[in-house]
């Protein structure tokens, strides 16, 4: 079977580098896909928002099953033309991938169904979430209504910083039309986890959970990033928290959709605050995470492509799904200045040295006639590695890390080190 991937970054990597182990996989490509995905796959130059073309290109090479990476291409309806055309593919229909690119909308499927979550106010008056964040005790959360690359969401310290957030999301608008809403929230505390689930739209069967690092320095300090690395499983998040989360959360979200006419299939992921009260939602995605893929697919024992394809065809329940007991850690290789203003184009030394049981996913990286391997993003690469236990499978990560380098990389160093203390 011949099969597509959409995406670029080290999610998509990840996703081809577990498809190709199925012995049903026939040719494999990638779109737009990097360097990386050159290696084990065919790279399509299409961009992964030109639905369009994609299906073009799925309808020319007879696609078996397309799988879709990023959310923007959800979003703008990929599912839903590819349905039209008659094209298998996997991953929810726009309007059941509001479920992400619209916070507000999530938040009125949680009120619906009495999903636990942050209490928290919708505005789309500048002046009257102004109002409303400086009668509120700091810290605060700002969360853009619509999809933002991972950085419309502001835990602000002080009332001032929320201010500032609301300014940018609603007068400044750096994120366009995604900050035309805004909603405000109390701040959650406690541990930060991330379960995904896949589903058909009636069976919701859960992943192992992981942990994603969002600040870019140590200690998690500094602006967000889209994650600088990630771990499964954390050690206090057990079996029971699992099943917890799948009757309280994760079931009730796909029933949810179901309800309101935008039936919900692919993988859904929740991001969790774990409190005092129990686990409650920081937010849905309605794909894989990046970096939470990269550590969680080299935990999967069981064949990727059987599920997507069980997925597709609505009968997840007949798929029984392993995983490994060994954890996974992955780190993320940032280009200089980072989630700020970077330089591209800095050949990349040394991916041939890391150990064989080491993974290196691309992610901003392409290949350059003259350079061979050369940096093309922010985030550039994601170094993972399982082992018998936490503590082995960082060794081998970070003893693999400084074999390669570039202008700028940086890296934190303290990826799932609470893990082993």
């Amino acid at each position: 079977m011949n099969v597509l991937i959409v995406g670029g970054g080290a999610r998509e990597h990840a996703l081809a580098w577990k498809l190709k182990q199925s012995p049903r996989i026939g040719e494999l490509f990638v779109a737009p896909g990097n360097a990386g995905t050159a290696t084990i796959a065919r790279n399509l130059d299409i961009a992964a928002n030109d639905i369009e073309r994609l299906a073009a290109a799925a309808r020319a090479r007879k696609m078996g099953l397309t799988i879709v990476g990023p959310e923007g291409a959800l979003a703008d309806g990929i599912v839903d033309l590819f349905h039209e055309q008659g094209l298998a593919i996997v991953g929810p229909t726009s309007g059941a991938a509001r479920i992400e690119s619209s916070k507000v909308f999530a938040r009125d499927l949680m009120r619906r169904k009495g999903i636990p979550a942050a209490a928290g106010v919708v505005f789309d008056s500048y002046l009257a979430a102004k109002g409303y964040v400086e009668s509120c005790p700091a810290p605060i959360v700002i969360k853009a209504d619509g999809l933002a690359a991972g950085k419309g969401v502001v835990v602000a310290q002080s009332r001032g910083q929320a201010l500032q957030a609301l300014k940018d999301a609603m007068e400044t608008k750096v994120f366009g039309a995604s900050g035309e809403k805004v909603i405000v929230e109390e701040c959650l505390s406690g541990r930060e986890v991330s379960l995904l689930a896949f589903t058909d739209g009636a069976t919701v069967t859960p992943m192992v959970p992981a942990c994603d690092h969002k600040r870019v320095f140590a200690g998690d300090q500094g602006p967000n990033t889209g994650g600088m690395g990630s771990f499964s499983p954390p050690r206090f998040f057990d079996a029971s928290l699992t099943r917890t989360v799948v009757r309280t959360i994760l079931e009730p979200a796909i029933a949810g959709m179901a309800e309101a006419g935008t039936p919900f299939a692919g993988v859904l992921y929740a991001g969790l605050m774990l409190t005092e009260e129990g686990p409650k939602v920081l937010e849905f995605n309605a794909r894989f995470g990046d970096p939470e893929a990269q550590a969680i697919l080299p935990r999967l024992k069981t064949d990727l492509l059987e599920i997507c394809l069980a997925i597709a065809r609505k009968r997840l329940a007949s798929v029984e799904i392993e995983w490994s007991p060994d954890p996974c850690v992955g780190v993320v290789l940032a280009s200089g200045g980072y989630p700020g203003n970077y330089e591209k184009g800095f050949p990349i030394f040394g991916l041939e040295k890391t150990d064989p049981d080491v993974l290196v996913f691309h992610a901003g990286t392409r290949v350059a006639p003259d350079k061979g391997v050369v940096t093309d993003g922010g985030r550039v690469l994601t170094v993972a590695a399982m082992g018998h236990n936490m503590a082995e499978a960082r060794r081998k990560v970070y003893d693999n890390i400084p074999r390669i380098n570039f202008s700028g990389c940086h890296y934190r160093k303290d990826i799932a080190l609470a893990e082993v203390d």
